[in-house]
């Protein structure tokens, strides 16, 4: 039997599980046996429960903090080479840590880096990631990357809303590439929000820059961590004049009192993937799936076919 011909085999982080199972339901496969041994101070084993001697392996699992999904991530890698698996690649629907991305200031990390280099280490033969903090991370690699976009899931759900006067907004100027890619194609104005930071997610003032009267507003980010700028942004928007707003962010993070800034924001509507499980339910919020998308593209992959198609932007 040739190498193609072999079924690939999925197999979870804890974090993600519920989308690893999403994943192999629609890529027409069971997911892998594995089993997570806890030890009492916090240390933890994930190991396989079948063979996966050269075969293609796709672990599943976003590794935003705490630093355990990262670390079993790491450990998952690892044990499948060790274990003779002939190609191993890291499914990371949110990469974390990619924030850091370059030397802000002097005496710092450069986080993403270093990661990268971990993941390759460990045994990561290929990545396939969804909508990076920064589309340069992908030079931090040596191994191939399919860096996918969330855009071919969102665009479908926002032109089915049928919005009428429709403008994208980037709630800061680094988003502003993001922000142009989706009005080309949902044929709408671009406006752009100019911030200042106090300090790390303090916003000390906001400016609009553009018109928004009487729109329906979509701001477009790759994450939402605390929602202060996106509800800052929001509230900004329906004081001058906007319609309604609505936000599309691909991966959740929401952190602290991020469900409680959205639940007393202007914002009508928070549209996420399900890169990162939800740590609660809200009304605000609608998770659009991005199951399908991946294992289209781990089965692209596998059988050595093309992937353009998946790519909006």
């Amino acid at each position: 039997m040739s190498e193609i011909e072999k079924v690939a085999k999925i197999f979870p982080c804890s974090q993600s599980e519920a989308l690893a199972q999403a994943i192999a339901h629609s890529y027409g496969i069971p997911l892998g046996k594995i089993n997570r041994l806890n030890f009492s101070d916090g240390e933890f084993q994930p190991s396989f429960e079948e063979s996966v001697r050269g075969t293609r392996v796709f672990i599943i699992g976003s590794t935003n903090p705490n630093s355990d999904n990262l670390m079993e991530m790491l450990l998952m890698l690892d044990a499948a080479k060790r274990s003779s698996a002939r190609h191993i690649t890291a499914v990371m629907p949110y990469f974390g840590w990619a924030r850091q991305d370059r030397k802000d200031k002097p005496r710092v990390p450069i986080a993403a880096k270093m990661i990268a280099k971990m993941l390759e280490t460990a045994g990561a033969t290929r990545i396939i990631t969804m909508d990076l903090h920064a589309d340069q991370i992908q030079g931090f690699f040596e191994k191939p990357v399919d860096h996918l976009y969330a855009s071919t899931i969102f665009l479908p759900y926002l032109k089915g809303l049928q919005l009428d006067n429709l403008t994208v907004a980037s709630p800061d100027m680094g988003g502003s590439k993001r922000a142009y890619a989706y009005s080309k194609f949902l044929e709408s104005d671009v406006v752009i929000c100019y911030k200042q930071r106090a300090k790390a997610n303090v916003i000390s003032h906001m400016e609009l820059i553009g018109d928004v009267t009487g729109k329906n507003v979509v701001l477009v980010d790759d994450l939402v961590d605390t929602a202060g700028t996106l509800t800052h942004a929001a509230n900004l928007m329906i004081e001058r004049g906007a319609k309604s707003v609505r936000a599309v962010c691909t991966h959740p993070v929401l952190s602290g009192n991020a469900y409680e800034k959205l639940e007393n924001s202007k914002l009508e509507e928070l549209i996420v993937t399900d890169s990162i499980p939800l740590r609660q339910q809200s009304a605000k919020i609608k998770v659009v799936s991005s199951a399908a998308l991946f294992a289209d593209v781990m089965k692209a992959v596998h059988h050595n076919e093309s992937i353009s198609s998946k790519f909006l932007m």
